[in-house]
């Protein structure tokens, strides 16, 4: 029997992140992620699976992001009965999010419903929160380097930095060998530990989010004292959308290394997001995946103040500046910094702040390329303030940290596909291979299917 490889998902956009891999008689998805963005990728989420979830003997998980895990609950609903398997903190941060994310659709549908701005007369949630829970029952933890046998299947996680628990996956099936990168770590995150070098391997599926630039030379330290020391001096107030997950810890550390320097004054810093909030306990107990000092991890979370209740987040759209909010989600598409976003953007004297990647059509997107008008709560908000980008805050690997990745290899693979990546950063990536490495690489279509 020959091995095959079946590219679902993360082809022509980042998100979607679902790779089917067959041999030894065994069917494994590798990542189960959402569409996000345009409505015509997030219409793929409405469609039916590939192939019947219940045919889907295991799933595993290179970490823990919605587009690498968001869709495992409608997975489990329409049939699968496999385990999923990921890291432990992979498992411990799924815990979280998941059932966020099936919350969060359903405060979407009632939403919707209730000021009927949904063209369905009862619109639905893609899932549940009970649908999560369910999912997150199917998860099944291993330590970085375990061999885990699943039939016909064996797999190993190899740390990808990135974010706590992120894993590089090998799979071997067939005599054969795959590779996947996940999303891959930068060398220099100030937090996390750098990926793993690449492994000799017959086929490597590597991301390429960032395949067609390099990350701004520019210290995000200096952009952020620079922002928040005018905005703060004039009494404003300075929204950072940021993942829960990775971004938020990420921020916390750059400004509590600014507030120990005297280069940020001394205003209140506010963290908006219960989910962030409960994973620094999970990064408190991995202190082995990340780089930074017990007394620096410490004194990071003594930073903020940490807003847990809805009516907490509510009284911080009254109070006004000189003050910086945190709070999620990193790309505008829902969350409580939509309504800060709502209270403070149509005024000049505040600022947004984007941090990392903004998937096409996102509001964070169309801040990005200068669009200053937000559909938010179904209605248009101007946006007055100032709006900045820190590209160099991303935890994903650049174009050059992508490359110098690739040259650790032992030997060429056999054959290499680019996918997580907008058509023309996997196109630039798949050029710089080829003209750079020599590799045999190329991007592949949606739902090809090749053999490994």
């Amino acid at each position: 029997m020959t091995a095959r490889l079946t590219f679902h998902g993360a082809v022509d956009t980042v998100t979607g992140s679902r790779t089917l891999v067959e041999g030894g008689g065994t069917r494994i998805l590798v990542d189960c992620g959402l569409f996000q963005g345009y409505k015509t990728l997030r219409e793929r989420n409405r469609q039916p699976f590939p192939v019947p979830p219940a045919s889907i003997d295991a799933v595993v998980v290179t970490h823990a992001h919605l587009d690498h895990t968001g869709y495992l609950p409608a997975l489990v609903k329409n049939g699968f009965r496999g385990r999923i398997h990921a890291t432990t903190g992979t498992t411990e941060l799924s815990g979280l999010i998941l059932p966020d994310s099936g919350y969060l659709m359903e405060e979407e549908a009632r939403f919707r419903a209730r000021h009927r701005t949904s063209k369905h007369e009862r619109p639905a949630p893609l899932y549940t929160r009970a649908d999560a829970d369910a999912a997150v029952d199917r998860f099944v933890s291993h330590p970085f380097d375990d061999d885990i046998d699943l039939g016909g299947v064996r797999v190993r996680f190899v740390p990808a930095g990135h974010i706590l628990g992120a894993a590089q996956v090998r799979i071997e099936t067939e005599g054969r060998t795959a590779h996947f990168t996940g999303d891959l770590g930068r060398a220099d995150d100030p937090l996390m530990n750098p990926p793993r070098p690449l492994e000799k391997t017959d086929v490597l599926v590597t991301e390429s989010t960032y395949g067609d630039r390099d990350h701004a030379e520019e210290d995000p330290a200096d952009v952020l004292a620079d922002v928040i020391g005018r905005v703060c001096g004039r009494g404003g107030v300075v929204i950072i959308p940021a993942f829960a997950v990775g971004r938020a810890e990420s921020l916390l550390l750059q400004l509590a290394r600014l507030r120990q320097a005297g280069r940020i004054p001394e205003v209140p810093v506010f963290l908006n997001s219960p989910m962030a909030i409960n994973a620094t306990e999970i990064y408190q107990r991995h202190r082995d995946e990340h780089r930074i000092s017990n007394d620096e991890f410490a004194h990071m979370y003594q930073l903020p103040t940490l807003v847990r209740t809805v009516d907490d987040s509510k009284l911080l759209n009254l109070r006004g500046g000189p003050c910086v909010i945190i709070s999620a989600s990193g790309m505008l598409e829902g969350g409580r910094v939509l309504h800060h976003v709502n209270a403070y953007g149509s005024d000049p004297r505040n600022a947004i702040i984007l941090t990392g990647f903004q998937a096409g059509g996102t509001r964070g997107a169309a801040l990005q390329r200068g669009q200053r008008s937000l559909r938010i709560f179904g209605r248009d908000v101007e946006i007055e303030a100032e709006v900045h980008q820190i590209g160099s805050l991303s935890a994903h690997a650049d174009r050059r940290q992508i490359m110098d990745w690739l040259r650790t290899a032992p030997e060429p693979p056999g054959q290499t596909f680019l996918t997580h990546g907008e058509p023309e950063a996997a196109d630039a990536l798949r050029q710089q291979i080829e003209w750079r490495l020599g590799w045999k690489v190329r991007v592949p279509r949606l739902g090809e299917s090749v053999l490994i």
